[in-house]
C-alpha cells in the first residue's frame, strides 16, 4: 500500500504532524507498535495532561544546540495549541508557572488529536511492529508485523527510551543511525537523583519531607520544591536539575532561599533553644532539621554556637553540597535527554539535511524541555512543522 507520508509513533508528535499532513491533502498513515494511543498523554500530569506551557521559549530546552528549536516554536506556539483546546471546548487551568492542564482528563487531549486525523483522513493502524526500513525508487519502505507500506515521505516520532514500561523502543534512533544521521549521548532527564550509601542512610527515614529550595549547578538554577524519597531526591527542582547534571557533579541546595541565614543564626546567638526545634519557624519539618543539624554537627542551643560556626553554618544552608550517586534511570524519566542531532536536521522543516522526505520531531530528536509542559510544546511545534513539509 502506497501513502504520501507514513508518521512512525501515534504520540504527540505523531498525532500533530499527521493531522496537519493530512490537513494539507496528504494521504497519510500513522503506524505504533502499541494498541493504544498516546499512553504518555494519557499519564502525564496525574492524568490531567500538562499539554503547554505559557512561556515555552528556546532557552527552556537542553540540546547541544538550543537555538535549534526557536524556528519551530515560532511557526507553531502555545497560543496556538491552546486556541485548538478551545476549539474543542476543553476547559484548562493553569496551575503555576505558565503550565496548563486539562480540568478535567488527558484522555480529552488524546480524543482532540484523534479527531484532527480522522477529520484530516489520517488511516491509522496500531500494534504494528516495525521490523524493517528501507529506500524505495519513490521514497521509502516499512515493513511491519501486519504487512508492508510504502510512501514519498517518512516521519520517525518514536519517542525516547523513557517509561520502558508503556513501550518505549530505541527504534527512532536505530533509523537515524540506518540513514548515516549522528545520535548524540542518551540519558534520563527529567529523573530522581540517588543518594550515595551514606547520605541514603542519614536521609532515607526522612521519605516524604518536601522543602522549598533553590538548586543549582553552574549558572542553571530552579526555585521549586525538593522532595526526599528512600532512595535519594526528586521533586520539580531536582527533576529539572537533572536535565543538567552529569554523573559525578555536585547539585548546590540552597535551604533557605528567602533567608538570611546569618542574620537568623546572630539573633538565636544567646537563645537556649535547639536549633532544630527554631528551624520550625522557619518551614523545616522537625525530624529533617534534626538529621541534617547534625550531619553539620550543629543540632545545639543557638547560645553554643561560636561567631565562626554560625558564619560556617550559614554558608551551608546557602550551598549545600549533594554528590548523586546517579539517577533511577529511564523507569522513573519523564524525558531522555540527546536524540538525533540537531546538526543532521532543518530547523525549519525537521527534514534530515541529507537524506530528503526523512523526518524526525518530538522526543527522539535531541530537545528536551523543562517539567512543565515543554515537552509536549516541543512535540506539537515540531509535528506541526514536519507536517507542514513531508
Amino acid at each position: 500500500m502506497h501513502f504520501d507520508v507514513i508518521v512512525l509513533g501515534a504520540g504527540a508528535a505523531g498525532m500533530m504532524c499527521a493531522a496537519t499532513a493530512g490537513q494539507r491533502g496528504r494521504r497519510v498513515l500513522l503506524l505504533d507498535h502499541a494498541d493504544k494511543l498516546a499512553e504518555k498523554i494519557r499519564i502525564s500530569g496525574g492524568g490531567r495532561s500538562n499539554f503547554t506551557n505559557l512561556q515555552a521559549r528556546h532557552d527552556c530546552y537542553v540540546s547541544e544546540n538550543p537555538n535549534f528549536c526557536r524556528s519551530a516554536l515560532a511557526q507553531y506556539t502555545p497560543r496556538d495549541f491552546i486556541a485548538l483546546v478551545e476549539r474543542y471546548g476543553i476547559a484548562y487551568h493553569e496551575k503555576k508557572l505558565g503550565q496548563l492542564f486539562c480540568d478535567d482528563s488527558s484522555q480529552q487531549i488524546i480524543d482532540m488529536l484523534d479527531e484532527e486525523c480522522r477529520a484530516a483522513g489520517v488511516e491509522r493502524r496500531m500494534g504494528a511492529r516495525v521490523e524493517q526500513v528501507g529506500r524505495s525508487d519513490d521514497g521509502f519502505v516499512v515493513a511491519t508485523s501486519i504487512g508492508s507500506f510504502s510512501a514519498e515521505s517518512l516521519v520517525v516520532a518514536t519517542g525516547g527510551l523513557s517509561i520502558p514500561q508503556i513501550g518505549a523502543t530505541p527504534l527512532g534512533y536505530q533509523i537515524a543511525e540506518q540513514f548515516g544521521l549522528p545520535v548524540t549521548a542518551l540519558t534520563p532527564a527529567l529523573v530522581p537523583l540517588t543518594f550515595h550509601v551514606d547520605d541514603a542512610t542519614r536521609f532515607a527515614p526522612l521519605a516524604g519531607v518536601s522543602l522549598d529550595t533553590e538548586v543549582r549547578i553552574g549558572k542553571v538554577r530552579f526555585r521549586e520544591n525538593v522532595l526526599f524519597t528512600h532512595k535519594g531526591l526528586s521533586g520539580p527542582a531536582i527533576l529539572q536539575i537533572s536535565s543538567y547534571w552529569q554523573p559525578g557533579q555536585e547539585i548546590i541546595i540552597d535551604l533557605l532561599p528567602e533567608t538570611d541565614a546569618e542574620a537568623w543564626l546572630e539573633e538565636r546567638a544567646g537563645s537556649e533553644q535547639l536549633l532544630a526545634n527554631a528551624m520550625g519557624e522557619l518551614g523545616w519539618p522537625k525530624r529533617f532539621a534534626e538529621a541534617w543539624l547534625e550531619g553539620q554537627g550543629a543540632n545545639v542551643r543557638g547560645k553554643d554556637l561560636s561567631p565562626k560556626k554560625r558564619r560556617q553554618l550559614a554558608v551551608t544552608l546557602h550551598n549545600w553540597r549533594v554528590l548523586p550517586n546517579g539517577t533511577q534511570g529511564y523507569k522513573k524519566a519523564e524525558v531522555t535527554r540527546g536524540g538525533v542531532s540537531t546538526k543532521a536536521l532543518s530547523s525549519k522543516t525537521m527534514m534530515a539535511n541529507e537524506v530528503p522526505g526523512l523526518f524526525f520531531i518530538g522526543e527522539v530528536v535531541d530537545i528536551t524541555g523543562w517539567l512543565g509542559g515543554y515537552n509536549f510544546q516541543w512535540a506539537w511545534s515540531s509535528g506541526f512543522v514536519a507536517g507542514k513539509n513531508c
